[in-house]
C-alpha cells in the first residue's frame, strides 16, 4: 500500500502519464499553436481517418513523447500506454512480450507502417523491431478485437508503428552508454526529390546484462543489429511504397524459459521486404505485397550442443492484400481480399517432413483468407464505420467464419464526444502452441482457434490543451489458449498447451493530460506536459488450486502511470516517469521510477536518464529478475544537408 500510495503521490503532483503535445526546448509560439495530435491519421478502420474524427479510440504514442522518454527501444516506449502490458525478460528490447488489455503476447498483431510482421511461430519474437526510437512518427495502440481492419492474430489489438516522412535532405547520427557495459550507436540519412523521398537507418547495441549464472558466467549479455529502408513516390496517379527491414540479435537467455537451467542462448535473425500502393481518385486500388522471414536457434546450454541438441525453427510468410476503397457522397465503401502463408521447419515443431534437410526433420504450412467488407461515413457530428471479414484457414476444422464489428462515435458539443463498439476476432494457435512437446512442454496439435466478442464504451472531453479520455470495456473470450501444468505432479510436471473454455474480462480506463503551453497561451512555461493514466482489470477466470497459469491469467490487474515534463531553460528539459505495477497471479506489485534529462541546442543533442531510480527488486516473470538502476547518457546530432551533398 505504501508504494502505491507513493506512485499516486507522484500522480497527483506530476498529473501525468505521457508527453502529449510537450513542448521541446526551442519550440516558438507558432509550434505551440500548430501542433494537434487529433490531426494526426490513424487506422483504427479499413478507412485512414484523422484521431479527431475516428469512431474508434486509439491511442497515440506521439514524436514528442519519444524523444522525451526515458526509452532506448520501442519495448521500452510501450511500457507508458496505459492499456498496454509489457512483459521483460531480456533489457534493451532483447525479450519481450507484449500484450494489451489482459491478453497475451500472441494475441495482437505487429505491424509496421501497415504491413503485418507478426511471428506465426510464437509472439516472444514478435518485437523484433528494425527501426529505432528516432525514425518514429508515431505509434498507433488500437485496444479491442480488430480483425475486419487487420485478419487474424489481432484478438485484443493491434500496434502499428509509422515511421517519418522524410521532408529535407538530412542525417542523423546517435552514440550512448551506461551501466552494465551497455553501448549504443545508430545514423540515419534522408533524401527527397521532388516526389520520390527515401529513409535508410541502421542500429546497433551491446550490453554484459546484468546477471551472471551458477559458474560467474555472463548469461544476460546481448547485441543486436537493425537496419531499415523505406522509399516512397508519390505520383498524380498512385502512391508507391517499397520498404525493407533486417534485424539479427544474439542475447543469453539467463533462465529466460526454465528456472532449472541459468546459461540459455537464443540467436534470432528477422528480415522482412513490402511494396505497396493507392491510387488516386474516387475509387483507389490499395494493393499490397509482403515478405517476411525469421530465423531462431534456442540452446538450452549455451554452446554446448553435445549436452542438449540446439532447437533450430525458420518461418517464411507470404503474403498479398487486394484492397480498395470508393467514396461517395453515402462516405466510404472497402472491401478486398487477403492472403496470408505461413511456412515453418524446424528441429521440433510441425510434422515429420518427408525430405529432412539437416537440422530441419519437421515443418508445417498453412494458409489464411480473409475477405472483408467495410463501410464508413463521417457527418458533422457523428461518424459510423461497420463491416465484417469472412475468415478461413486451410488447418481449421470449421470452413469460413464471419467476424462482424461496428464503431460508432457522437460529438455532443466541441468538446465531449462519445463512443461505442461491437467487435468480433479470432487468432490461430501458433506453430509453438500447436507443435511444442520438450524441455517440459507438451502441446496440444488440435487446438482450437481463439475467439473474442467486445463491447466498449468511451467518453473523451478536450478544451483548450486539456484532454480526458474514459473508456469500460467488456470482452468475452472462448477457446483461450494458455500453458499450464499441475503442480500436484511435482517440480517435474509438463507444461501443457490447453484451451481454456472462456475467459471474461473487465476492464476500465482514464487518462488526464494538460497542455501548459497551450492553457495558459505561453511557450515558454516551466511545465509543459503534465497526464496521469490509469488501467484495471478483472476477469471471472480465477486460478485453479495447484493449477499454475504461463501467460493468459497473468494479467495486469492494475496499472498507474504519471509523467511530466518540465522545460528548466531554452536548452534544457527533464522528464519524470512513474509506473506501478500489480499483475494477477501471485506477483508482488512494484513501483519504478525514471527520469531524462535533455539538452538541446542547434543540431545538437544530449541526453542522461535513469531507470528503476528507487532501485527495486521485481519481477514480470517469476524466474527472471529484473535490473536494479539503469543509467544510461548519449547524444545525437541532426544534420541538415544541401541539395548536391551526394555529388
Amino acid at each position: 500500500m505504501r508504494k502505491t500510495a507513493f506512485c499516486l503521490l507522484v500522480a497527483a503532483l506530476l498529473l501525468c502519464c505521457g508527453t502529449l503535445g510537450a513542448t521541446p526546448p526551442g519550440a516558438d509560439e507558432d509550434t505551440v499553436k500548430v501542433y494537434n495530435l487529433e490531426e494526426v491519421s490513424v487506422t483504427g478502420s479499413r478507412t485512414q481517418m484523422t484521431l479527431g474524427t475516428s469512431a474508434r479510440i486509439v491511442t497515440v504514442l506521439d514524436s514528442l513523447s519519444i524523444a522525451n522518454l526515458p526509452a532506448q527501444t520501442v519495448n521500452d516506449l510501450l511500457k507508458y500506454a496505459v492499456g498496454v502490458d509489457v512483459r521483460q525478460r531480456g533489457v534493451m528490447g532483447m525479450q519481450t512480450d507484449i500484450s494489451v488489455r489482459g491478453g497475451t503476447f500472441d494475441q495482437i498483431a505487429i505491424l509496421l507502417n501497415g504491413i503485418n510482421i507478426s511471428d506465426p511461430q510464437t509472439g516472444h519474437n514478435a518485437a523484433d523491431f528494425p527501426v529505432g526510437t528516432d525514425e518514429i512518427d508515431h505509434i498507433e495502440i488500437l485496444e479491442g478485437p480488430a480483425a475486419r481492419v487487420y485478419g487474424t492474430s489481432s484478438l485484443v489489438g493491434a500496434i502499428n508503428i509509422i515511421t517519418r516522412r522524410p521532408e529535407s535532405d538530412g542525417m542523423k547520427v546517435h552514440f550512448g552508454g551506461g551501466s552494465y557495459m551497455s553501448m549504443d550507436a545508430g545514423a540515419s540519412i534522408s533524401f527527397r526529390r521532388g516526389a520520390f523521398s527515401s529513409l535508410l537507418t541502421l542500429d546497433g547495441l551491446r550490453t554484459d546484462g546484468y546477471t551472471r549464472n551458477s559458474k560467474d558466467g555472463l548469461n544476460g549479455d546481448a547485441n543486436a543489429l537493425k537496419a531499415f529502408w523505406n522509399g516512397r513516390w508519390e505520383g498524380r496517379v498512385a502512391d508507391l511504397s517499397l520498404q525493407a527491414g533486417f534485424s539479427n540479435k544474439n542475447f543469453g537467455s539467463n533462465t529466460f524459459y526454465s528456472a532449472k537451467f541459468d546459461d540459455q542462448f537464443e540467436h534470432t535473425a528477422k528480415s522482412f521486404v513490402a511494396l505497396s500502393a493507392e491510387t488516386r481518385g474516387a475509387f483507389r486500388f490499395k494493393p499490397s505485397l509482403y515478405w517476411n522471414y525469421a530465423f531462431d536457434r534456442f540452446e538450452l546450454f549455451r554452446g554446448n550442443e553435445a549436452a542438449c541438441p540446439f532447437n533450430y525453427h525458420k518461418t517464411n510468410v507470404l503474403g498479398a492484400n487486394l484492397g480498395a476503397a470508393l467514396t461517395s457522397r453515402f462516405g466510404e465503401s472497402s472491401f478486398g481480399v487477403e492472403l496470408r502463408s505461413e511456412g515453418i521447419v524446424s528441429t521440433n515443431l510441425g510434422e515429420p517432413l518427408e525430405k529432412p534437410s539437416g537440422h530441419y526433420v519437421r515443418g508445417r504450412s498453412r494458409t489464411s483468407y480473409n475477405i472483408y467488407l467495410e463501410h464508413s461515413l463521417i457527418l458533422q457530428r457523428f461518424t459510423v464505420s461497420g463491416g465484417l471479414s469472412a475468415i478461413g484457414n486451410t488447418l481449421s476444422k470449421s470452413p469460413f467464419g464471419l467476424y462482424p464489428g461496428l464503431d460508432a462515435s457522437f460529438r455532443i458539443s466541441d468538446s465531449w464526444k462519445l463512443y461505442t463498439s461491437v467487435n468480433t476476432s479470432l487468432r490461430n494457435p501458433t506453430f509453438t502452441d500447436l507443435y511444442y512437446s520438450a524441455g517440459g512442454h507438451s502441446a496440444d496439435k488440435n487446438l482450437n482457434p481463439e475467439r473474442m466478442t467486445s463491447l466498449e464504451g468511451g467518453l473523451k472531453y478536450m478544451k483548450s490543451g486539456f484532454r480526458a479520455v474514459a473508456s469500460l470495456y467488456y470482452h468475452h473470450g472462448t477457446d483461450m489458449i494458455d500453458w499450464i501444468r499441475d503442480l500436484n505432479e511435482g517440480e517435474d510436471a509438463l507444461w501443457r498447451s490447453v484451451n481454456h473454455t472462456t475467459v471474461n474480462t473487465l476492464g476500465e480506463e482514464f487518462t488526464l493530460t494538460f497542455d501548459f503551453p497551450v492553457m495558459t497561451g505561453n511557450p515558454e512555461f516551466f511545465l509543459s506536459a503534465l497526464n496521469l493514466g490509469y488501467g484495471h482489470i478483472s476477469q471471472d477466470k480465477a486460478p485453479e488450486p495447484n493449477l499454475q497459469s504461463a501467460y493468459a491469467l497473468e494479467y495486469l490487474r492494475n496499472k498507474v502511470t504519471a509523467q511530466a515534463d518540465f522545460r528548466l531553460s531554452q536548452a534544457f528539459s527533464l522528464n519524470l516517469s512513474c509506473r506501478r505495477i500489480d499483475r494477477a497471479g501471485g506477483y508482488e506489485p512494484y513501483t519504478l521510477l525514471g527520469a531524462r534529462l535533455n539538452w538541446v541546442s542547434g543540431p545538437f543533442r544530449l541526453y542522461a536518464e535513469g531507470d528503476n531510480l528507487l532501485n527495486v527488486s521485481y519481477y514480470d516473470h517469476f524466474n527472471v529478475p529484473q535490473p536494479g538502476i539503469w543509467l544510461r547518457a548519449g547524444m545525437s546530432i541532426d544534420i541538415s544537408l544541401g541539395k548536391d551533398w551526394w555529388l
